[in-house]
Parts: C-alpha cells; sequence; structure tokens
C-alpha cells in the first residue's frame, strides 16, 4: 500500500484563492490491477487556468484539477514501463493509479540534460498555446510586429521568441522592470513595465508607433481596451487568457470594444490549444528542436521552500517565484520563465 496525499478543492474560491479553500487529505491507494500503473507525482503544474476552470469543471470536494509529470513506479501495463515518465492529468496529488487511458509518455529521446519540467512548460501545453496561437490563430507573417502581454510566462515568453524566430518585430509587456529586463535579454525589440509606465496608451504607441499587426492576449481587461485602438487596420487578435479578471467576484462591465473592432476591421479570437491536439506529437519535435538551437529560450522550473503549494497557487495572480510541496517539485506557467 502507498500513501497518496491530494489537495481538495472544499470551497468554490471567492477573489483571491486562499488556504481555506482547500484541504489536504491521505488516503492507501490499492495495488495496480491487471493493466493498471501506479504514478509518482514529480512535477505539478500551477497555472492561472485553474481559477476560472475550477469552477466549471470542479465541485467542492474535487481533487484540484492540474497536470503532472509522474513517473511509474510500479507496472503492470507493458505499454508503461517501471521508471519511465508520463504526463497525467490526475491532479494535485502525490501518488495515483491509472489505466493509462489518460496518461501520455514523454518522448524517448527526451534529452538527458534537459528538465523534464519542461513537459508542463515550453514542450507542453504553454508552448503549444504560444505556437498554434502564433500560426492557427494569428497566421503571423514575416515582418509583422507582435505585441504580446504577460509577455515573461510560460506563454507569453515563447510567443515572442517564435514570432522572432519567423522574422517579426516583437513587443512585450510584464509586471517589474526585472521581468522587462529578461524579456530584453529574449530578444524581444521593446519592452516595457506596465505598472510603471506614465500612459499604457502612449507606452504602446513609443514601442511600436506604425501600430500592432498582431496581439497575443494573457491579460484582458484594461490592458485590452487601450491596446485595441492600436492595432492596424485588419489586425488579428489571439484571446488566449484574461488572468486580470479571473479573480473577479462580478464580471467586469464594459467599455466594449465594438465600435474600435468595426473601424479597423479587427479579428479576434478566443481558443485552447486541445483544438489542434492532433498535431502535437509534431509540434513537440519542433519545439525540441527549437529549444536545442536556443537553449537561452527555455528555462526548467524553479523552486523554493517545502509545502508551499497553495501560496504557490495564490502568488500566480500575484507574479511572483514558485515553491514545492514536501518532495514534489511544482511548475507553473509564471516560474517556467521567470514570471509574467
Amino acid at each position: 500500500m502507498v500513501q497518496a496525499k491530494s489537495w481538495v478543492m472544499v470551497k468554490h474560491f471567492d477573489g483571491f484563492p486562499k488556504d481555506s479553500d482547500f484541504q489536504l487529505k491521505v488516503e492507501e491507494l490499492p495495488e495496480p490491477k491487471d493493466g493498471e500503473v501506479l504514478l509518482e507525482a514529480v512535477f505539478l503544474s500551477v497555472d492561472p487556468y485553474m481559477r476560472p476552470f475550477s469552477r466549471l469543471h470542479m465541485k467542492e470536494g474535487d481533487v484540484m484539477i492540474g497536470t503532472q509529470v509522474a513517473k511509474v513506479t510500479q507496472s503492470k501495463n507493458p505499454a508503461f514501463p517501471v521508471g519511465s515518465h508520463v504526463v497525467s492529468h490526475c491532479g494535485w496529488r502525490s501518488h495515483s493509479v491509472s489505466d493509462g487511458a489518460d496518461l501520455i509518455p514523454i518522448m524517448a529521446d527526451w534529452p538527458s540534460d534537459v528538465s523534464l519540467s519542461l513537459a508542463l512548460g515550453t514542450i507542453g501545453m504553454p508552448g503549444l498555446t504560444a505556437l498554434y496561437g502564433i500560426e492557427e490563430v494569428l497566421g503571423l507573417q514575416k515582418n509583422e510586429t507582435l505585441l504580446v502581454n504577460a509577455a515573461a510566462g510560460a506563454v507569453g515568453n515563447v510567443v515572442g521568441q517564435i514570432a522572432k524566430i519567423k522574422g517579426c518585430k516583437v513587443v512585450g509587456s510584464a509586471g517589474s522592470d526585472a521581468k522587462v529586463a529578461y524579456l530584453r535579454e529574449l530578444g524581444f525589440d521593446e519592452a516595457f513595465n506596465y505598472k510603471t509606465v506614465p500612459s499604457l496608451e502612449e507606452a504602446l504607441k513609443k514601442a511600436a508607433p506604425e501600430g500592432y499587426d498582431c496581439l497575443f492576449e494573457n491579460v484582458g481587461g484594461y490592458f485590452s481596451t487601450v491596446a485595441l485602438p492600436q492595432m492596424k487596420t485588419f489586425g488579428r487578435i489571439a484571446v488566449c487568457g484574461s488572468i486580470s479578471t479571473y479573480n473577479d467576484g462580478t464580471p467586469q462591465t464594459g467599455p466594449y470594444p465594438h465600435f474600435t473592432m468595426i473601424v479597423k476591421q479587427l479579428k479576434m479570437e478566443g481558443f485552447t490549444q486541445n483544438r489542434w491536439q492532433h498535431k502535437n506529437p509534431e509540434s513537440l519535435k519542433r519545439m525540441m528542436a527549437w529549444l536545442k538551437e536556443v537553449r537561452s529560450l527555455f528555462l526548467a522550473a524553479l523552486t523554493l521552500g517545502r509545502g508551499q503549494i497553495l501560496l504557490c497557487f495564490g502568488q500566480t495572480f500575484k507574479l511572483s517565484p514558485s515553491f514545492c510541496i514536501d518532495q514534489i517539485r511544482l511548475t507553473y506557467s509564471f516560474c517556467l520563465c521567470r514570471g509574467s
């Protein structure tokens, strides 16, 4: 028997997630049956999407949703030998038993000097989100100008770097001077701290006086309201996230962008990466090839402290570094590449 720890959401979030919204539970897991495997979590993801999706897909008393990289410690399923690693969607659990149906094997040729945490980041959902947003939604072309907010997050930083690979001008916004410096290290053409600029409108105009062909939207709210008038005619907007609104108790009302979209004839499309999951194997190979070519693009998870998974989740919305629980390292979209 194996003792498994899990974090259960006992109350739906009201505003920012709090410790009292969760309860740590311990249970004894049965031995795997034929066709099953026992998994031990190595990395757990802590991502902003969990906040709104918990309301849509969870009821009080459920284990917190999330993805993990796990190691197979016992196996009665030949497809998943002992010692192999997989991506699992079993949530915040230290151990779990699976029949393999929901498991994604880590690619066999994963480089030994690349952290497996990137299977939850650049070589995983955030990286695929960046790639599909650029190629499938925006159709970004060489020499175009791209604006990305939350630009130092796991999605945002990869968005900017793929755009540079494609020969585009990239402007990024972030929430601290350190993050802005990081974006410049990565090769962003322009970057600014949206919290300290005197005027967001003027900062956007200064960074790209000619306007923006494409906006990769991660933030929503006020930023989006100010950015849309800076778009060129026939501009395209890929809406990946709206982190500025996730903790609102009531929906935001106005201002509304419809007239700007009409006058500029803009195209705005929301998306999630699983729409193109049939392309994932080839797409992940492309991302890994870029990683090998440009190592500075992709950083592994940071780990600090012990027993801090709840603090880590709360800090995703305050843009702080990562933490860890016991011996399980946490990785999330704001720590894979130093924050948003």
